[in-house]
């Protein structure tokens, strides 16, 4: 039996789940004002001072002479990081907020580790009625847009040392069935893009497509997020040629960085 979708909890802490925003933010996008968080959060400038705060109280923040507010102590390693994604992060993430303006909709760019998935970027639309910011958060591979897409990528011996049954000794309800898990991705392969229609969570459809690295290989998934109500198949090849002509933007920075 597969994993339950991921749902928000019943009885969420707003204020706690801005804490833990606005660290993701500072980790991964290496600073910003109260003004600038207090917008990405949806709230008063007061509120966002106060999370401040707490987060420098606490040494997962720092405030700069110029106002600007930086990842901390805590977290000073990751958000100076020159890893591969985090270079991914910083190339992409023009690219994403444009998408996201473009479309009106969630943009994401996720990574895969394993058999999960994490959302690296994550910026949402201004629309009322729109999927949240899914920054940070892992998810099972097999589950998500860019998971199946950089699933896809694997060769068959690749997808079996993910899968093998020793690693979900403890967990064998987890593991996804091979046999229909490569017959998706071979059509995906084919396809060159993924739709995912509400397999991480009820009442979401996602489109999306890779980027790779100049030697061909998929470091990433491109994804665009919009409620179920508001996909509508005939704009799919639309869509999957602006995710392709971002994600082909993205690469060619990264290549130059070379």
């Amino acid at each position: 039996m597969d994993k339950p979708l991921k749902t928000p909890p019943p009885y969420p802490i707003a204020s706690v789940d801005h804490a833990l925003r606005v660290a993701t933010i500072l980790q991964m996008e290496g600073g910003a004002t109260v003004a600038q968080l207090a917008e990405r959060l949806g709230v008063a400038r007061s509120t966002a001072h106060r999370i401040l705060a707490m987060l420098v109280y606490r040494d997962f923040a720092v405030r700069g002479e110029d106002r600007v507010y930086r990842a901390g102590p805590v977290l000073e390693l990751a958000a100076h990081s020159q890893s591969l994604v985090s270079r991914l992060r910083t190339v992409a993430l023009p690219h994403v907020r444009r998408l996201a303006g473009l479309l009106d909709e969630t943009t994401n760019l996720s990574v895969r580790a394993g058999d999960t998935a994490r959302f690296i970027v994550s910026v949402e639309c201004r629309q009322a009625l729109r999927v949240g910011s899914r920054e940070g958060m892992v998810f099972p591979a097999h589950r998500t847009t860019a998971g199946l897409l950089l699933l896809s990528d694997l060769s068959d011996e690749e997808l079996e040392e993910v899968y093998a049954p020793e690693r979900y000794r403890d967990r064998p309800a987890d593991r996804p069935d091979l046999t229909r898990l490569r017959a998706e991705l071979k059509r995906l392969r084919r396809s060159g893009f993924a739709v995912n229609k509400e397999r991480s969570e009820r009442g979401l459809v996602a489109v999306g497509v890779p980027v790779r690295g100049r030697d061909g290989t998929a470091l990433a998934g491109l994804s665009v997020s919009m409620p179920s109500v508001r996909y509508d198949p005939k704009r799919l090849r639309s869509l999957v040629a602006t995710l392709e002509a971002a994600a082909h933007a993205v690469d060619e920075e990264l290549t130059d960085q070379h």
